[in-house]
Parts: structure tokens; sequence; C-alpha cells
């Protein structure tokens, strides 16, 4: 695709951002810097540009930059009764890398599926391996629920958290550890290092996370497609918020 058409996605949501007043100047800078360092191209040797991605990704996503202030979409709801309120929003800075870096996903040639039988039961081992986990380890319970708030967030997590996890560890590191490291050693290296930013959660739920990151980062090794790992990503999460208790137990 087109460098013009693919810029349209981070500039778009950075827009509305400033229009609405979420997004402040010293925002509106970093993320245009951000943007340039993306997609234009530079004369960079790949793996100082994928450092650089890296370590902005995870300071915008962590919310660890300034201007950026996030919209509140509902007052804090308690979906579980073993767990705390949750309040739904929406964070720009991280809405910002998922948008910028699948401009850049967009703009490489597609990978070829290495074993494609295994995407299946790969979807299945994750789907019951990881709320099974959480469960066994007290981070969960069975909670079944139907929350009013359910379609909004289900559109935010998919589109703010879903995505830039997904394109940044999945798209931006993995293949680079896989390179660098070979492919089990990649994959697990990537796994324990999405597991290790969730450790602010709780280091019980990190571990969770980590299995998890695998069954995404494995479902794209063989598929060759990081659509696969954003479905079954997206997925985990439905069942974490439709029958699991949410955000997390109540220690």
């Amino acid at each position: 695709m087109p460098l013009l058409p693919r810029l349209l996605l981070p500039c778009c949501p950075l827009l509305a951002g400033v229009v609405m007043g979420h997004i402040q100047p010293i925002g509106l800078l970093l993320a245009c810097l951000f943007i340039a360092l993306v997609l234009t191209p530079m004369r960079l040797p790949q793996w100082l540009w994928s450092m650089l991605v890296i370590l902005a990704s995870v300071l915008l996503a962590a919310h660890l930059l300034p201007g950026f202030a996030p919209w509140q979409l509902a007052e804090p709801q308690r979906i579980s009764a073993d767990a705390p309120p949750y309040l739904l929003r929406l964070s720009w800075d991280k809405l910002l890398v998922g948008c910028t870096l699948l401009a850049w996903w967009l703009g490489l040639p597609p990978k070829a599926a290495q074993r494609p039988v295994l995407v299946v039961p790969t979807f299945i081992i994750t789907l019951l391996a990881v709320p099974g986990l959480a469960l066994l380890l007290g981070v969960v319970a069975w909670q079944p629920k139907w929350a009013d708030m359910l379609g909004a967030w289900l559109v935010v997590n998919l589109a703010v958290a879903v995505l830039a996890e997904e394109l940044l560890f999945r798209g931006v590191l993995q293949p680079r550890l896989i390179g660098w490291l070979g492919v089990w050693p990649g994959l697990l290296v990537t796994a324990l290092l999405f597991g290790a930013v969730h450790i602010p959660f709780s280091p019980t739920f990190a571990v969770v996370a980590a299995v998890a990151g695998l069954g995404y980062g494995l479902v794209m090794q063989v598929s060759g497609r990081l659509s696969m790992a954003i479905a079954l990503h997206g997925l985990v999460n439905l069942l974490h918020f439709a029958l699991l208790s949410y955000p997390l137990r109540i220690s």
C-alpha cells in the first residue's frame, strides 16, 4: 500500500484527539516525531531503528510521555463482584502506537505461512490454557456476565490495547528476536518480555500473560499473518471479560 493512504491511519485519530482537546501541543509534537520515525525512510541500521521504535512505543503505550490525556468513556463500574471498579477510557498515546505501527506493517510484503495446519490447534490450546492457568493461579475466578459496556469495551480493547501490543511485540520485536536467536528462543523471549510488561498489574498475572504471549507468537509464526495473533489475543481478552473476574480479583 502506498505511503500516503497509510499516513491517514495515525493522522486521523491524532487530529481527532487534538480537536477534542485530549492531545496538547507537546503531545502533538511527540506524535509527529514518532510517526516520522516509524514511517519516514531513514538511513539507520535496522537494529537501531528497531530499538528506537520499540523504546518510543513502550514510552507512549505506558503513558510515560507528556501531552496525552485519556478520554473517559464511562464512569467507573464494578463489572465483577470480586474485582475493583473498571474505568473504560481511550488512551490516545496507545492508539497512536497501534495506528502508526499498522501503517508501517501494511507497507511490508506479505509473509508465507510456515505450518498453517497448526493454526487451529494453537487457537484451541491457547483459548483453553490461558483462562485455565489464570483460574488455577487465582488471578481470576469464574464470573460469567453480560456487561452493558461490552460493545464499547470490545471496540476500545481491540483498536487500542490488542492492536498496539500485537504490532509491537509480534510485528516489530518477535521477527527481530527470531532473526537473532532462532525461532523457539525468539518466541520464548518475546513471550517473556510480553509477560514482563504486565508485572505492574500483578506478578502472577504476568505469568499468565507470558503464556498467552507464547500462543499469540506461535500462531503468527505458523500462519505468517499478524491478523491471526490479533484475533487470538482479542478472543482471549473477550473470554476474560465475559466469563472471568474483570479486570482482576481483589487480592
